[in-house]
């Protein structure tokens, strides 16, 4: 049987608000929702976490499923006070986050631009190598506000495995926390951390300016990269063709900056990225 979150320990520094509720289609389409029809009851940072999420999005449209009690599907409101030009550096900093969390349980995690944290594994698989899929992450921007000088609202969406068993994952190159190993995955004190971690490294983002670089950001991140230094294949997003070469940096707006072939580097802002090897 798996555990519901424990309410009473759900206080998190930092955070103005925390809502768990039992069940939520998406926890970012209700809170991009909330925000919208009631801004002043989501003051920044807040989070919304749903026991069950029945109708999660990824990236690019997909779905993300998991059992109730399973994972974490967590949605948190930020009001950024950083350049708009700077935001694609969110779901990068979301995935540190996460990175640090799962590290405190002696687990190696890495990142895979732009939105999918990885934990090791034992054989490999097309597109990921020597890893496994254990959160996705999804930003999604507040449409409307009626104050042009107010900072933007941006939702920003953590659906994390903590205890699934092999057969409770959806797709042969996702694990969770308890298959590789993770020493306790107690989800309620696993989200307290991973609140914790979302809130500390956008506020040192916030107070560079956006400047991840000057924040110490980008150093900590390219250190846990499982995509910089390797060949890759991008999809570029809307069908504009496919790109190939080697993840060689990310630029300050959090781009990922390819070196192909000819040794012409490219910016790839979004698209679906396969490491060749």
């Amino acid at each position: 049987m798996h555990q519901s979150l424990s309410l009473d320990e759900l206080t998190v520094p930092g955070f103005a608000r925390v809502e768990v509720v039992e069940t939520s289609p998406s926890t970012n389409t209700d809170l991009v929702s909330a925000v919208r029809a009631d801004p002043a009851a989501w003051p920044a940072p807040s989070a919304l976490i749903a026991e069950h999420q029945t109708a999660g999005r990824g990236r690019a449209g997909r779905s993300w499923a998991m059992p109730a009690r399973t994972g974490l599907t967590v949605s948190v409101l930020l009001r950024p006070q950083v350049p708009a030009g700077t935001l694609g550096w969110l779901p990068l900093l979301a995935g540190l986050a996460v990175v640090r969390t799962v590290s405190d349980g002696g687990v190696t995690a890495a990142v895979k631009w732009p939105n999918d944290v990885l934990l090791p594994a034992v054989d490999t698989v097309a597109g990921l190598g020597l890893y496994r899929k254990v959160a996705g992450i999804l930003a999604e921007v507040v449409p409307g506000g009626s104050d042009p000088d107010a900072p933007l609202a941006v939702v920003l969406g953590i659906g994390l495995n903590v205890s699934q068993s092999a057969d409770e994952l959806p797709v042969p190159t996702a694990t969770s926390l308890a298959l590789a190993g993770y020493p306790r995955p107690d989800r309620t004190d696993v989200l307290v951390r991973m609140l914790g971690e979302v809130h500390a490294v956008v506020r040192r983002w916030e107070q560079a300016a956006g400047d991840a670089a000057a924040a110490g950001l980008l150093d900590e991140y390219t250190a846990v990269s499982a995509t910089l230094g390797t060949q890759v294949r991008v999809e570029l997003a809307g069908g504009a063709g496919v790109l190939e070469g080697e993840a060689v940096a990310l630029d300050a707006s959090g781009a990922l900056v390819v070196r192909v072939e000819s040794g012409e580097e490219r910016a790839v802002t979004a698209g679906d990225v396969w490491h060749l090897r």
